[in-house]
């Protein structure tokens, strides 16, 4: 059975005070269920505090985006090796926000993505389509796309190379943030098109929904077939909110 995950996305959200109590929030409250796992990816600033507060939590912590380049005279760009440094877990690459405002392609995002898988860290790779590509009816032309860039570039191995096993997400861009799901036909598409060349991995990686998830549908969410769990936008910044969906990814592994 395919444990459930929660990841929180921040964006570029937090302050050191607003951080401190979010973070002591979830630690005190979270029910540990151990058919789920629990993190956030923060900004880069917060690595060091989200590190120093969770060690020796349930809940591990990552980054919202990661260089494709090792070193280099690339200002303003973090690695991945920097990113091992603060232990994180997690790398958020191809999120839509970085598709659509900083012009990066699926080739750049499967550069990305090796490199994530090359330092250990275990990438969630973020697929979806905009509402004009769902209206024209080439949503699984385009998650294909995204997906075979990865593919064929670092190879169906690089999803499960180094012990880091990757994750994807699933995000309608035209969903986020509205409340509109729309969700198992797309994931049982991924999940088929990766069976495709591997039946295996197919069945063990973890497809999680970012569309819209909140505590009012999170339950029927998690409880679908091909959804393993979600990448939560605004939710996260509220603790009860975060803490209620994670308590949906316990119910729906015990259905």
């Amino acid at each position: 059975m395919r444990h459930k995950l929660v990841a929180g996305n921040w964006k570029m959200h937090g302050s050191f005070a607003a951080n401190r109590d979010l973070l002591q929030s979830l630690m005190q409250s979270l029910t540990v269920n151990k058919n789920a796992e629990y993190a956030v990816c923060v900004p880069y600033p917060y690595l060091a505090q989200t590190q120093e507060m969770l060690k020796g939590s349930a809940i591990a912590w990552g980054a919202q985006n990661v260089s494709e380049h090792a070193q280099g005279a690339f200002t303003g760009e973090v690695s991945a090796a920097m990113l091992k440094e603060f232990a994180c877990r997690y790398v958020l690459v191809g999120h839509s926000e970085r598709r659509a405002l900083y012009g990066e392609s699926s080739e750049m995002v499967a550069t990305k993505f090796a490199a994530a898988v090359k330092a250990g860290l275990t990438p969630i790779l973020c697929l979806g389509e905009t509402l004009a590509q769902r209206e024209s009816g080439i949503t699984e032309q385009v998650v294909a796309e995204q997906l075979d860039a990865v593919i064929q570039l670092a190879g169906l191995a690089a999803f499960v190379a180094n012990s880091a096993n990757a994750v994807i997400a699933y995000e309608p861009v035209w969903a986020i943030g509205t409340g509109v799901t729309a969700a198992q036909e797309v994931h049982a598409f991924i999940r088929s098109r990766l069976a495709n060349s591997d039946a295996d991995l197919a069945q063990k990686i973890q497809i999680l929904y970012g569309g819209s998830v909140k505590p009012q549908n999170a339950v029927e969410l998690f409880g679908m077939l091909d959804i393993d769990g979600g990448l939560i936008g605004g939710a996260s910044l509220l603790a009860q909110d975060f803490l209620a969906i994670c308590a949906a990814s316990d119910t729906a592994n015990a259905i």
